[in-house]
């Protein structure tokens, strides 16, 4: 099997010459590069990925954490890093979670195992206490604002456009509102959805708050939920389009018109809800994750905001 040692004596070059060919320095002229590219080719060689990475230190390769790889949010802000992974030659290597602590911690000490140059996060479950101390193993950027010195971040003003939505509703005359969330009251997104709904409506009557939200199908079990209470909702805001649509399909299902009975707001402006001409609250989470990127591969703790959008159309 050929190594540099061979490929450097039929190219009459140096073995250093040879690896600065294979890891595309500049300083190499011309001449000697395509030496040493044509001896590459005659004999069919391909460098060990592993010698090359340490040579270099560095593997080209990303990590994205996420919960759930057949989320619309979390694949919208992996589409972003992916856009900007084939223009700068990345490998990304997808990281499902399922919030689980443990798990977590793995995909970090990949990071500590230099298998990563560095590590975007989607969504997390452990406190950034624990994250934190594995910033000198590589570079990590969150697609949330974090206030750590030690962290870049690409992130958006949730709570700006929780409080928009809600404020919107309250202007078009409605007063019993309910509202989706993913994950518990754990999770930060949920927190700033209650705190943005007591500031428009003062009150918050759990009975119109609905957890575990991801798709469509729980979108049918919320708007169940919702729309055979006692004191049934005017309007909902969804925590994602798919829910906003099973709760559409619910509603007309049991004959009730949207707006005229029920307004309905859902969230990313995803194909389900721009076919059914669903209001949307947009927070941009493909350039979320475009952002993000050009952070981890510049090493950059800077803080960038990306603004929102909130779509307006005939379901509110």
């Amino acid at each position: 099997m050929a190594n540099i040692n061979e490929i450097a004596k039929r190219a009459g070059v140096s073995v250093s010459t040879v690896s600065r060919v294979l890891n595309n320095h500049s300083y190499v002229s011309e001449e000697k590069r395509v030496a040493v590219q044509r001896v590459i080719d005659e004999l069919d060689y391909t460098p060990n990925r592993l010698a090359v990475d340490l040579i270099r230190q560095e593997t080209r390769t990303i990590g994205v954490i996420m919960p759930y790889n057949n989320n619309p949010a979390f694949d919208q802000m992996l589409h972003g890093v992916l856009n900007r992974s084939v223009e700068q030659d990345y490998t990304v290597m997808v990281l499902p979670t399922k919030y689980d602590l443990s798990k977590e911690l793995d995909c970090f000490n990949r990071l500590k195992n230099k298998q990563l140059d560095g590590i975007i996060i989607t969504s997390r479950s452990n406190s950034w206490d624990i994250l934190v101390p594995y910033a000198k193993y590589g570079a990590i950027v969150a697609c949330e604002y974090t206030d750590h010195p030690e962290i870049g971040c690409a992130y958006m003003d949730r709570y700006a456009s929780y409080l928009e939505a809600f404020r919107l509703l309250r202007e078009r005359g409605h007063s019993r509102v309910a509202f989706t969330t993913a994950r518990g009251t754990e999770s930060n997104s949920t927190k700033l959805t209650i705190k943005a709904y007591k500031q428009i409506f003062g009150d918050y009557p759990p009975a119109y708050h609905i957890g575990d939200c991801y798709r469509l199908e729980d979108g049918l079990r919320a708007g169940e939920q919702l729309l055979h209470a006692a004191l049934r909702p005017t309007a909902v805001y969804a925590n994602g389009d798919e829910v906003a649509a099973g709760i559409y399909q619910y509603a007309r299902g049991i004959q009730l018109e949207v707006p005229e009975d029920l307004a309905i707001i859902g969230q990313e402006n995803q194909t389900v809800g721009i076919g059914l001409g669903l209001a949307s609250v947009d927070h941009q989470l493909v350039k979320v994750g475009e952002q993000a990127f050009d952070l981890i591969i510049q090493k950059s703790k800077n803080k960038i905001e990306i603004p929102y959008k909130i779509h307006l159309r005939q379901s509110i």
